[in-house]
């Protein structure tokens, strides 16, 4: 992405909220000025990066903490139930469905 695409984003404040260290990685001909200091920055160039200044720490709240990782266990779970055993899997979601 680029200047366009960057200036016309404006869901990054929101995205924060579920991170404790928010960084933006731009090429190295990004106008790096342009990024806010509230993030870090991250500049790539080829395969390599570098971090030129770190992310300040909003801790994610303990309550938003303990739900994201439940979910992220419970759609892991549901993905390896789905692996091993797929007709059980659409059985028991067939079952579960509100109709």
């Amino acid at each position: 992405s680029g200047v366009r695409d960057f200036l016309a984003d404006n869901k990054w404040p929101e995205y924060r909220a579920f991170c404790d260290h928010f960084y933006f990685a731009v090429d190295a001909d990004f106008p790096q000025e342009m990024i806010p200091t509230e993030a870090g920055l991250v500049v790539a160039a080829g395969m390599d990066a570098e971090i030129l200044r770190d992310a300040p720490l909003h801790a994610v709240p303990a309550a938003r903490r303990r739900s994201l990782l439940h979910r992220f266990a419970m759609l892991g779970a549901t993905r390896l139930a789905a692996l091993e055993d797929p007709a059980g899997f659409a059985a028991l979601r067939s079952a579960l469905r509100a109709e």
